[in-house]
């Protein structure tokens, strides 16, 4: 009796460590599948699964903006400890869309830099060393900028909204044609209307051809059932703020309220805000929420990571890394 008893128990612990083996694999695989690269032609275009989403980062250019700007009154010796800069004290920004799919509909996320748009003396008062590529980005999966069904603006400034037209004969066209276009009634009034600050960043050739496309919101607003929008105010009056939640998880936008993650601190603000105190506050309010409920922050302009989950302490515990 004693032998089969030994061999009863080996073999219970052979099935239990074949089970923990096989669900240690599984857990791999789901981290594995969060951060899966698409072919893009030799290049990799980053993916993140949240739920039933996959969110992609689609090659919308690059920008390289004064470090000082970016992180406004926070000393150099400090900010430089968190985000890398070059010998002009700029630090890079990408400007690339995040595209999803959902209900059967194609959705940008920003629109990138554009092409074709700024002078030479632009690109290099902006740092811009690359342009937008989206058509090559949605060819990869089979798709033109004619299948765009919906673009969420989370505000109007010319490193986001460039994109949104492209040059034709003397004039713009939309880049998107078929795209219904959403972004907050402030912010829309004052891209239309800007003061002597704001008209440095609010141009009408970003606007005026699209027009006819923009639906706008005032506080908040739903999209296909799962997508809100939200104004925030802060870096712009009319900024807003994009989130989701998928198959119990749930992943937040920021946009320029939290440009990078090393803008996590909510004292961190940049010198482009034009409410900063209203930024602090809004960061405090929806970075707290989002740890609080352990959701994925998204990023459009960090050079370094996709997205991330930060834990209470301000740890990053888990990320995309841009490749």
């Amino acid at each position: 009796m004693g032998a089969f008893a030994m061999q009863d128990e080996r073999r219970i612990a052979k099935a239990l460590f074949g089970f923990w083996k096989k669900g240690k694999s599984n857990r791999m695989a789901n981290r594995l599948n969060r951060k899966r690269l698409h072919n893009t032609g030799g290049k990799e275009m980053e993916q993140i699964k949240i739920g039933d989403m996959t969110l992609y980062w689609l090659n919308g250019g690059v920008t390289h903006l004064d470090g000082g700007c970016m992180f406004g009154v926070v000393p150099k010796p400090l900010w430089t400890k968190k985000y890398p800069y070059n010998e002009k004290n700029q630090i890079e920004l990408r400007t690339d869309p995040i595209f999803f799919q959902w209900n059967g509909k194609n959705i940008l996320i920003e629109s990138g830099i554009g092409n074709g748009k700024l002078s030479e003396k632009q690109k290099r008062n902006y740092g811009v060393t690359e342009e937008s590529q989206i058509d090559a980005s949605l060819q990869e999966f089979g798709l033109t900028r004619n299948d765009i069904d919906i673009v969420l603006m989370t505000h109007l400034h010319f490193d986001h909204a460039c994109g949104l037209t492209v040059p034709k004969g003397d004039g713009f066209v939309s880049a998107f044609p078929n795209a219904v276009i959403y972004t907050s009634e402030i912010e829309w009034e004052e891209m239309r209307h800007p003061n002597i600050r704001s008209k440095s960043t609010y141009w009408k050739e970003n606007w005026e051809a699209v027009q006819d496309q923009v639906e706008i919101f005032t506080e908040e607003i739903t999209i296909e059932g799962a997508i809100r929008m939200i104004h925030t105010g802060g870096h712009s009056d009319g900024h807003a703020i994009v989130t989701a939640e998928s198959g119990g998880e749930k992943w937040v936008h920021m946009a320029d309220l939290l440009p990078t993650h090393a803008h996590r601190n909510p004292l961190w603000v940049m010198a482009y805000d034009d409410y900063p105190m209203t930024s602090i506050y809004q960061k405090q309010k929806w970075i707290d929420k989002a740890i609080q409920e352990d959701a994925w922050f998204i990023f459009y302009h960090d050079a370094i990571y996709r997205a991330l989950k930060w834990d209470g302490e301000g740890n990053i515990v888990e990320k995309v890394k841009r490749a």
